[in-house]
């Protein structure tokens, strides 16, 4: 019909008897009556569309952009170079979407290729699937496809981001797969605790570099005694941090997953965001989603095609392995912009900045008496301290000054800084705190 819709009873009337049915019902025969709904919703009358506008206005003042944020735990305020905005938004890329018909979508197929290939060049892995949901839905299908007959237990830090491990949990729960926790001792995962949890029956093992908890964990070790009980090493990685620390890859981990946010994304109130994935080669065809290959057509031009597709639409679903439908297209569009315009010399520099800004910050707050680092170990650009009067109310008065604080747990507080906070905005910060701990 053109997109035309009918405006009058005897409209839908007329079009329901010239495709056989006499009523709306009739459309719904075959869908049991005790599931279809019989009164009417419980919605609000219809609304104008300058009465819509100034509604979603007034709901959208509610929202707070803070000008200085000091909170990281998986979200980050990194700069986003004007470019990305620039060119993600031009109508071609922003309408872009899972290509259904792949040999016709050569420039989605490419910005999925260069999105791929970055996530390798950055994690030093062999092969990268098309964008996940985010970051902690990327986690639990890194784990999924660890699984086989033989292997069925999965263990992760409990230095990991909450929401991974919940998210973790939950596939597995859905799976009916054996989950445990490894202990944290002192910030870190315990070694000695994941020595005596793991046997021949674990499928994989999960941490997170740097941790929840901000602090830079002994990979190589974790991964060497996972590696030695036959398990599949996982790391979980913060994009921007791959600037100064050893990737994945140098680690010796099997598979690397990781929240693609920092790279390009805005905090957006919590999304979208998207998911990422690489691997080592010999583990290519367990990757869950697409991975988009170079070739060259019939006239020897260079060319991108779906060279694998492990996905439930298109298999039996009792077959599929993984629910990854979609490939976030626009968000791995705007990474890998942000990739691209930022090199390798870019990103290193805003790791480095996001590291000696976070160290000075530290610092100065344990300057003032009462805030002292929870733990002594290396970290990146996130750390906890205590604090010396009620962290709600630390949170609430900075919130007052235009500061998102550092996120609250129990009564200490995980700050995070990025190369956006010059050190005026961090001395002005620490002042800002001390005349608040002083009142």
């Amino acid at each position: 019909m053109g997109g035309y819709l009918p405006s009058t009873q005897n409209e839908r009337n007329d079009m329901l008897k010239s495709i056989g049915y006499k009523d709306i019902n009739d459309l719904y025969k075959d869908v049991p009556s005790q599931v279809l709904l019989k009164t009417d919703l419980s919605i609000p009358k219809g609304l104008s569309e300058m009465d819509v506008r100034s509604k979603l206005d007034g709901i959208a003042a509610k929202n707070i952009a803070f000008p200085v944020v000091m909170r990281g735990a998986g979200a980050y305020d990194h700069y986003i170079p004007a470019i990305v905005g620039s060119v993600t938004s031009k109508e071609e890329f922003s309408t872009t979407y899972t290509p259904y018909q792949a040999e016709l979508s050569q420039g989605v197929l490419q910005s999925i290729f260069e999105f791929q290939t970055m996530i390798c060049e950055l994690t030093g892995m062999d092969v990268s699937n098309a964008s996940m949901y985010d970051g902690s839905s990327s986690a639990a299908e890194a784990a999924m496809m660890c699984l086989d007959r033989r292997r069925q237990q999965v263990l992760v830090s409990q230095a990991a981001h909450p929401e991974t491990i919940e998210t973790i949990r939950t596939y597995c729960w859905g799976r009916n797969v054996p989950f445990n926790t490894i202990p944290v001792k002192n910030g870190l995962t315990d070694v000695e605790a994941l020595k005596s949890m793991i046997n021949n029956k674990t499928a994989c093992v999960f941490i997170q570099q740097p941790n929840f908890l901000g602090q830079i964990e002994q990979a190589d070790l974790l991964n060497k005694v996972t590696h030695e009980a036959g398990a599949k090493a996982i790391m979980g990685v913060y994009p921007t941090s791959l600037g100064m620390l050893k990737t994945p890859a140098e680690y010796d981990a099997d598979i690397v997953t990781g929240e693609g946010q920092p790279l390009g994304l805005a905090l957006n109130y919590g999304g979208p965001y998207l998911g990422f994935m690489a691997c080592k080669k010999e583990l290519t065809r367990s990757l869950p989603g697409r991975i988009v290959g170079e070739t060259k057509d019939n006239k020897g031009n260079r060319a991108f095609v779906l060279t694998l597709q492990a996905r439930e639409q298109h298999i039996r679903r009792e077959k599929a392995s993984s629910n990854v439908c979609s490939n976030q297209a626009l968000c791995a569009m705007m990474a890998a912009v942000y990739m691209a315009a930022m090199g390798p010399e870019g990103i290193e520099q805003a790791a480095a900045l996001s590291f000696h800004k976070a160290h000075y910050f530290a610092q100065e707050l344990t300057k003032i008496e009462g805030f002292s680092l929870i733990y002594d170990g290396e970290y990146f650009n996130e750390f906890i301290t205590s604090c010396p009067i009620d962290a709600k109310q630390l949170e609430r008065a900075l919130m007052e000054k235009g500061i998102l604080s550092g996120l609250v747990l129990d009564n200490t507080m995980l700050w995070c800084v990025t190369e956006k906070l010059s050190k005026e905005t961090l001395d002005d910060v620490v002042k800002t705190i001390r005349e608040v701990c002083l009142i």
